[in-house]
């Protein structure tokens, strides 16, 4: 499968409003990451696979 990628200007970079939120549907919680200022523009993975912030040091 291959993403679905675009490349973004700095001026669309700049208005941006991008927002993460764990999802928990009783059986699997999802980290989802979102830019709430553009249509259909998240993605979501298993928490389980989400680096934890100390390996993002």
């Amino acid at each position: 499968m291959t993403p679905d990628t675009a490349a973004v200007s700095v001026s669309v970079a700049d208005s941006a409003e991008v927002m993460a939120s764990v999802d928990d549907d009783g059986r699997t919680e999802r980290l989802v990451i979102a830019d709430i200022s553009r249509e259909d523009a998240w993605i979501s993975m298993r928490m389980t696979d989400a680096a934890s912030l100390s390996d993002w040091q």
